[in-house]
């Protein structure tokens, strides 16, 4: 699994980071689906992450035809980073 770079801005919640490939120049960024709501931007990929009690929703930021593998492989690797160990990956919100 390759090494990516968290951003985190001084006002923001450490569940609320900015993923960045330096390879591919891709951006995910995470935030709480709840609190900030939901609004897809058109041409971004979103996926939603759930573990115990936690919920997550992952966008991209400058998405350009990047393999939903990649993708998926730094939102893996930022959920390992945050210690949510048995998260869930799911394309749509889940009730």
């Amino acid at each position: 699994m390759s090494n990516y770079l968290i951003s985190i801005s001084n006002n923001e919640a450490l569940k609320d980071g900015t993923i960045h490939d330096p390879d591919s120049k891709l951006k995910v960024k995470a935030f709480d689906p709840i609190k900030s709501g939901i609004s897809p931007i058109k041409g971004e990929i979103m996926y939603f992450v759930t573990s115990a009690h936690e919920t997550l929703a992952f966008e991209t930021k400058g998405y350009k035809k990047h393999r939903k593998l990649l993708i998926l492989q730094m939102i893996s690797w930022y959920c390992i980073y945050l210690g949510l160990i048995e998260a869930q990956i799911h394309t749509s919100l889940p009730l």
